[in-house]
């Protein structure tokens, strides 16, 4: 009887260490319309760990949002490329054991090492997208294959864009033959009235929903993420997706974890969990941009009735530009930003 109990005692004991491995909550901080609810709440059923998640709409939004808290507020976040340089240089981030993570090799090596954390010391890929034109050929007949084709006087009040700064910019400076980061202010200013031109034209800059625009007929015309882009043409067939000629802009979006989080171990298994083949297909099924999973990319070219839309946005993400970190020339496009908005 008393070995029977030792037993028993043993074995609680093992179990209170194994619940106590990881802390009870973590604190995600991520981009709208990025993970379903359906993945947040398996996740915390399997494994009993609350997910206090809450979302922001662009890059320097979620600058300002983890720049204005103390240390702890959030542990898990989800910066582009170019923010995950500026985030690292501002000491908010902290460097990623990538050992933890079990699911790592399944990532697809086009979106590692990269320049902006050139070993992956500080972020682990989540997702790509790539922006594109969306175009409701009910409504537009006219064959549009470049920025420059938006400028059209007939699609007054009738286009929505993107409502990022770097994005909407970079676009401009595409249209005319320039790079998309570029700092040069005579670019810059030939950008600016490019968009001064196709203002008459916009019906709303959305960042969360363009689609919405374009599913209720208010805009006839996007410049917005692939994933909305795919979203739309699913409503609606007759919305055609369209890589502009001068090029297109993708954005890796990543997981970074906030320096001072309390709850790291949990965080560590989040990520792991989301970056399992299974989980990331449920994601991409919802939210259609492009899974840094190569079984799970493979499945859905293969397998899924969206597989030729998603296939035609991968094949175009090599040769796609990323907005780069540009230092204080940041201040150039918030002029820019703020004279057309």
């Amino acid at each position: 009887m008393k070995k029977i109990w030792l037993l028993i005692v043993g074995l609680l004991l093992l179990t209170g260490c194994t619940n106590k491995e990881y802390e009870s909550s973590i604190n995600v901080l991520n981009w709208s319309s990025y993970i379903p609810d359906s993945v947040i709440r398996d996740f915390e059923k399997e494994y009993n760990i609350k997910v206090n998640y809450a979302t922001y709409s662009s890059n320097e939004e979620l600058l300002a949002k983890v720049s204005g808290v103390g240390e702890g507020t959030y542990d898990l976040i989800f910066p582009s490329d170019y923010m995950v340089e500026i985030m690292r240089n501002k000491g908010l981030i902290q460097k990623i054991d990538k050992n933890r993570l079990s699911n790592y090799g399944l990532i697809d090596s086009q979106f590692l090492e990269l320049d902006y954390d050139i070993d992956n010391e500080y972020s682990i890929p989540f997702l790509a997208s790539s922006v594109v034109l969306a175009v409701n050929t009910d409504i537009v007949k006219d064959k549009i294959n470049s920025y420059n084709d938006l400028l059209n006087s007939d699609y007054k009040d009738s286009i929505v864009l993107i409502d990022d700064t770097r994005i909407v910019i970079g676009s401009a400076l595409m249209a005319l033959g320039y790079d998309m980061n570029s700092t040069n202010n005579y670019e810059l200013d030939r950008a600016k009235e490019w968009l001064l031109d196709l203002k008459p034209n916009i019906k709303a800059f959305d960042s969360d929903s363009p689609k919405s625009f374009l599913i209720s007929k208010e805009a006839s015309i996007g410049l917005m993420w692939s994933a909305e882009a795919i979203l739309a043409k699913r409503e609606n067939p007759s919305i055609e997706i369209i890589v502009p000629k001068e090029g297109q802009t993708i954005s890796i979006d990543n997981f970074a974890i906030m320096r001072g989080s309390k709850n790291v171990s949990s965080v560590y298994l989040f990520i792991d969990y989301i970056l399992s083949s299974d989980v990331m297909e449920k994601i991409v099924m919802d939210y259609p941009y492009s899974s840094v999973n190569t079984i799970t990319n493979r499945r859905i070219v293969l397998y899924n009735d969206m597989g030729a839309e998603y296939l035609k946005v991968q094949k175009s993400l090599s040769e796609a530009e990323r907005v780069r970190n540009i230092g204080q020339s940041i201040l150039l496009y918030d002029k820019i930003w703020a004279s057309i908005k």
